[in-house]
C-alpha cells in the first residue's frame, strides 16, 4: 500500500474526500478510498494499519543461539573461572564499540550505577542529583549508598534534566551530577560538564537507554567520569539483564572492579565491602552473539528516526523529542513525542492513544508520574541514617523543594513507542505511524464521540 504525506509536499489525491483535505491544509494523503476513508478506525472506518506485524525483539539470530550453546558446553559459566570467559571478553570488545579503555560489567544497569556511586566514595551525608524523569533504578543506586538523590527539573521539550536547575540544586554536600540520557538521546553534556568542573563535581553518566549514542564525536558514558549501562530485555542490545561501567581511569575502574566483586580485588585481596554484582557468563554470551549486527541496528534505527521526524516537522500536534546541538546520534530506545491536545480539539491524551491504537498503530505514555511523587522521599526522610546524616534544616528544605513542575508536564504529554523493534521497519513503516496520526488529527472532531463513549 503506497502512502504520501504533506511532509514530502506530495499528494494523492485519490478521493473529494482527500482534495478537502488538500485544501484545508492536512498532511494525510490518503491510500484507501471509498465510503469509510475519512472515519476514524475506532468508529467503523478502515484502518492505516491492518495485518502488519514489526520485527521482533529482542534479536535472536544462529549468532546468540550458537554463543549460548558454545557457552553452555564449555563449562565456564561463571567469570572468575577465565580470564578468557564470555564475560572479560565482552567487556573488551564493548569498551572498545564505545570508545573506552576500561569495562566492568554487572548484572543489571542499577548494579553499575550502584558501583559507580561506591567506587566514588559517595555515601551516607552525600547528595547526588538527578533526573525525576527515570527508572527508579536510577535514585535506587544513590539510595544504596545512603546518599540523598536530588532531582533536578526537566527541560520540558528535550525530556533531559535541565542543567540551569542542576545548578541550583547544588549545596555543600553535593558530591556527583547524574543526568540521564532519557530514551537514549543526549543530555546537554556541554553545560552539565561545565556545571561539573565549576564545582569540583564527578559526573556518573546513566547511559542505560543510550548504547552506541554520539555527542560531539564522544560515546554517551565516555563524557563524564564514569559511564553505566544496562542491557535489560527492552534495551537495544539485550541479554535479559545486565549492566556495564565505562571509563578510561584504571585506577578507579579497577576499584569498580573490586566493589562489584564482593570488595574482592583482581589481585585476590578482599579490601573492601562490596555486593556481589557479576554478569554471568550466559548474559554475556548472548551480548556476544549480539555485536557483530549491534551496529547495523543501531544506524537503521537512526535512519528510520530521522525519516519519522521528517515527516512530523512542523506538526503542531505532536511534536518530537528535542535533540541538543551536538548530538550526532541517538540510541533510540523509546520515540518520544509530546502531545498537544489543544490541536485534536482537547481530546485527552488516552482518547488519542486508543484512536491511533485502532490505526493499527501502539503509542503509549511512559512514565506515569515522576519520581518526586512517588513515596520514597517520605521513607527515606523517617530513616534513622538520613536524620543522623542531614541537618533537620536540610530535611525540611528537601522536602520543600520536591516539585519538578516540567517533569509533571512532560508525564501528562508523553506519547512513545518502543524502538526497539519498531524503528527496525521499513520507510513504509515509519508513513504509516505518520499517517495514522494526521488521519487522528484530520478527523479530531471524531474524537468526541470517543470520550462520550
Amino acid at each position: 500500500m503506497e502512502t504520501d504525506l504533506l511532509g514530502r509536499r506530495k499528494f494523492l489525491a485519490a478521493s473529494a474526500g482527500a482534495i478537502a483535505a488538500v485544501a484545508t491544509g492536512s498532511r494525510l494523503a490518503r491510500a484507501q478510498t471509498g465510503k469509510n476513508s475519512s472515519e476514524l478506525a475506532i468508529l467503523g472506518g478502515q484502518p492505516i494499519r491492518k495485518n502488519k506485524s514489526w520485527p521482533s525483539w529482542p534479536h535472536v539470530d544462529e549468532d546468540v543461539v550458537n554463543s549460548v550453546l558454545n557457552t553452555t558446553k564449555s563449562g565456564i559459566w561463571c567469570r572468575i573461572q577465565s580470564s578468557h570467559g564470555t564475560v572479560p571478553t565482552f567487556e573488551k570488545k564493548f569498551a572498545e564499540m564505545e570508545g573506552a579503555t576500561f569495562c566492568v560489567c554487572t548484572g543489571a544497569g542499577t548494579q553499575s550505577l550502584h558501583t559507580s556511586v561506591e567506587a566514588l566514595g559517595i555515601g551516607a551525608g552525600d547528595e547526588v542529583i538527578t533526573s525525576p524523569y527515570t527508572d527508579p533504578g536510577t535514585i535506587a543506586s544513590i539510595l544504596a549508598a545512603k546518599a540523598l538523590p536530588v532531582l533536578a527539573d526537566l527541560d520540558p521539550e528535550s525530556f533531559q534534566m535541565d542543567p540551569e536547575d542542576t545548578r541550583r540544586r547544588i549545596t555543600q554536600s553535593t558530591k556527583a551530577i547524574m543526568p540521564v540520557h532519557i530514551m537514549g538521546q543526549p543530555c546537554n553534556m556541554d553545560r552539565f560538564m561545565e556545571i561539573a568542573k565549576e564545582h569540583r563535581l564527578k559526573v556518573i553518566e546513566d547511559a542505560c537507554q543510550a548504547h552506541l549514542a554520539e555527542f560531539r564525536g564522544k560515546k554517551l558514558g565516555t563524557i563524564g567520569d564514569l559511564g553505566c549501562f544496562s542491557f535489560q530485555t527492552s534495551k537495544t542490545i539485550a541479554c535479559g539483564e545486565g549492566g556495564a561501567i565505562l571509563g578510561n581511569d584504571e585506577q578507579l575502574m579497577d576499584r569498580c572492579y573490586t566493589i562489584h566483586n564482593h570488595g574482592t580485588s583482581r589481585r585476590g585481596r578482599t579490601e573492601m565491602p562490596g555486593p556481589k554484582y557479576r554478569m554471568n557468563e550466559f548474559e554475556a554470551a548472548v551480548l556476544l552473539g549480539q555485536l557483530p549486527t549491534a551496529q547495523e541496528r543501531f544506524e537503521l534505527r537512526n535512519k528510520n528516526a530521522n525519516y519519522l521526524s521528517a515527516q512530523l516537522k512542523g506538526f503542531e500536534g505532536i511534536t518530537p523529542q528535542k535533540l541538543y546541538e551536538g548530538t550526532e546520534s541517538g540510541a533510540w530506545y523509546l520515540y518520544g513525542m509530546s502531545y498537544h491536545k489543544e490541536h485534536f480539539n482537547g481530546a485527552s491524551r488516552s482518547t488519542f492513544l486508543k484512536a491511533v491504537a485502532a490505526e493499527g498503530i501502539g503509542l503509549s505514555s511512559y512514565i506515569r508520574n515522576g519520581l518526586h511523587r512517588e513515596p520514597w522521599i517520605d521513607y527515606i526522610l523517617g530513616q534513622r541514617i538520613y536524620q543522623e546524616m542531614f541537618s533537620q534544616e536540610r530535611l525540611e528544605s528537601y522536602r520543600a523543594e520536591t516539585a519538578c513542575p516540567n517533569c509533571d508536564r512532560v508525564c501528562q504529554e508523553m506519547v512513545m513507542f518502543w524502538s526497539s523493534g519498531m524503528l527496525l521497519g521499513t520507510e513504509q513503516d515509519m508513513d504509516d505511524i505518520a499517517n495514522a496520526i494526521f488521519k487522528v488529527h484530520e478527523n479530531r472532531d471524531q474524537l468526541q464521540q470517543i470520550e462520550k463513549s
